[in-house]
């Protein structure tokens, strides 16, 4: 087997449902594909050939998760329901925001990314909980709580979005560009790549440790908001005016989720492997089971992080000439890359696995913050956008 076949093995390696799809799924991915539609045509004007392809290709991929996390289907319907519930009520007015206290106090980019904020940190909660108590309504609890997260994070999002439009067509941009979006980018991702595992493996005891991870997060977002205004839609930096942001940024925050959720779930497994812990680890699932949802995070997290180290790579061809020129970020992605490319041909080619790997997923989160955040504030380069 190759080594690209054997990285992806356990993305390809999942129970496929043989029944035949219901009429929702088909209604779901009909609206979805005609919304993707209404789209194109409705912004032809505005939109060049790659985000057409880009609008096309979101919505086939929307399609896709849902049919592998049947899940994602109510939370798009409840974000779009939110998202254009929000729109209509500033009827092309950013000024209705102070209003109208829907949009003030529940549908607003800033209101909804606090009640984000918020849910998260509730749900990590009683994740703990959960795992002190073992009682079943706790799990569901912060399972519903991390669901509600997502849908605020992403309603934020989407309403920050029109809001940057409304500001000025000039301002206008996909809310993906600086510290404070891409924190709740973060946030999401890894709160949803989370959320898929935990339905796969039918276990919830490992949401407290892996959401500490988004509640740390959340506390910088919070800092970031109160402390320094990061909240304030900016005009973009004039070198992030790219269809290549639109598919390069989530492509490597999706990696960077899953990076995140192998390094805490290997806590957890460094933790489950020493029976002189306190009783409470028996709780978590058998050690093999986090090994196996470690190496698959991994696997996830570096087939989306090469692909957007490539889009990348064209995205500065484009800009400035040359598809790499060895900036700080473009060096620690490097690292980042051969780090977790080392650790899966240790997994894969020589069956490593235990206590080693488990050290070195929690080593790898350390390189990545490093690349994702302390390349930004301690080294300058082509790729500062995002300072404090």
């Amino acid at each position: 087997m190759t080594t690209a076949v054997s990285i992806l093995e356990p993305l390809l390696n999942q129970p496929v449902a043989t029944a035949k799809r219901s009429w929702s799924q088909l209604a779901f991915e009909l609206a979805i594909l005609a919304a993707a539609l209404f789209v194109t045509f409705r912004y032809r004007a505005v939109l060049d050939a790659y985000e057409v392809g880009i609008t096309i290709g979101t919505g086939l991929g929307i399609c896709a998760l849902a049919r592998q996390f049947a899940a994602v289907r109510p939370l798009v319907v409840a974000v779009a329901v939110l998202s254009l519930s929000a729109l209509w009520l500033y009827g092309g007015d950013l000024a209705s925001g102070d209003r109208r206290p829907l949009l003030h106090y529940l549908l607003g980019s800033e209101a909804a990314i606090l009640w984000m904020s918020g849910l998260f940190i509730a749900a990590h909660l009683a994740y703990l909980l959960h795992w002190l108590t073992l009682a079943p309504r706790l799990g569901t609890a912060a399972s519903g709580l991390t669901w509600g997260a997502i849908a605020a994070g992403l309603t934020g999002l989407m309403v920050r979005w029109h809001e940057s439009y409304l500001l000025s067509p000039e301002i206008g941009h996909i809310p993906i560009s600086n510290l404070y979006e891409v924190f709740i980018l973060f946030c999401l991702t890894t709160g949803l790549i989370y959320l898929h595992y935990e339905s796969r493996y039918a276990v919830r005891t490992l949401g407290a440790p892996v959401m500490s991870i988004v509640t740390a997060a959340v506390g910088f977002l919070l800092w970031y908001t109160f402390a320094r205004g990061a909240h304030e839609i900016q005009p973009l930096v004039p070198a992030l005016n790219s269809y290549w942001m639109k598919i390069h940024v989530p492509a490597n925050f999706i990696g960077y989720g899953c990076f995140a959720l192998a390094a805490m779930v290997s806590v957890a497994y460094l933790l489950r492997d020493r029976p002189r812990v306190s009783g409470l680890v028996a709780r978590l699932p058998v050690a093999p089971a986090i090994d196996d949802l470690a190496y698959k995070a991994i696997a996830l997290g570096f087939a989306f992080f090469t692909v957007a180290t490539i889009l990348g790579a064209l995205w500065a061809a484009e800009a400035w000439g040359g598809y790499w020129s060895w900036d700080p970020k473009e060096t620690w992605a490097l690292i980042v890359w051969l780090n977790y490319a080392a650790w899966l041909h240790q997994r894969i080619a020589h069956g490593r696995q235990g206590r080693v790997m488990a050290w070195w997923a929690v080593a790898g989160l350390l390189v990545t913050l490093f690349a994702f955040l302390g390349v930004n504030l301690w080294l300058s380069g082509l790729h500062s956008y995002g300072g404090l």
